[in-house]
């Protein structure tokens, strides 16, 4: 699956971390060695559902001793770290979205929130059991005039996120920031709220391990399907698109 072109650069991978990144310690580390002889043409994002100090503890406990990622897309979109410092303008844009009205209506409905370490200024999130359970949590936002996005993944986790959040538009515009054209970001996920970063980036590599309901959904035509899992199937993705070696 080697593209025309491929062989120009840089690219940008962004790729999220739970399931996908994560699970098999020593492909990781095998990754990790590929990317750093490829520094030269290929950035590295990691794009996660879960706050900055969430995300910064997973990657002092299971990622390999130097990782550095080039930027850090977290809250599903609503904060980005690039070079180790917070784009204040991008998630200043969130401070209005009414998160805290948010919770209450979804709240006093009778669904848990998730734990305060998993909320950010522009995304709320909770425990909501099924369909029609959050067409109802919607119906109601949308009665109280509220603007949002939302995302379904899981078995229960929806995420109520502000109109101009998401790991989408969050990957853009870290793209713009890098100089970097959306035709050359590739990005790597194993889960429903990947679909929208895989319709957002130039190409997509969806892990062996992913999901019935991220791969029922994806953009097929420019989707690579790995058959190795978790980090391993990304560096068998990025090798097949020409990217590594």
């Amino acid at each position: 699956m080697r593209e025309p072109g491929s062989e120009d650069g840089p690219w940008l991978l962004v790729s999220d971390i739970d399931d996908t990144l994560t699970g098999d310690r020593a492909a990781l580390d095998r990754l990790w060695q590929s990317l750093k002889a490829r520094k030269d043409r290929l950035r590295l994002a990691l794009n996660s559902s879960r706050p900055a100090v969430s995300v910064d503890k997973t990657l002092a406990d299971d990622f390999p001793d130097g990782f550095q990622p080039d930027a850090v897309i977290t809250g599903l979109g609503t904060e980005i770290r690039l070079g180790g410092s917070h784009l204040e303008g991008w998630q200043q844009q969130f401070a209005d979205w009414p998160d805290k009205e948010v919770r209450r209506i979804v709240t006093e409905l009778g669904y848990a929130p998730h734990d305060d370490i998993f909320q950010t200024g522009g995304k709320a999130s909770f425990a909501v059991p099924g369909k029609d359970d959050v067409d109802r949590v919607l119906e109601s936002l949308r009665r109280a005039g509220i603007d949002f996005r939302s995302i379904y993944s899981g078995r229960s986790d929806l995420d109520i996120l502000a109109p101009g959040a998401g790991k989408d538009v969050a990957m853009r515009y870290l793209a713009d920031q890098l100089g970097i054209p959306v035709e050359l970001t590739v990005a790597a996920g194993d889960s429903g709220n990947d679909l929208a970063l895989f319709e957002a980036a130039g190409k997509a590599i969806a892990v062996g391990n992913a999901r019935r309901e991220l791969l029922s959904s994806l953009p097929k035509d420019k989707t690579y399907l790995a058959k190795a899992h978790h980090a391993a199937g990304v560096e068998e993705g990025l090798t097949a698109l020409g990217i590594l070696p």
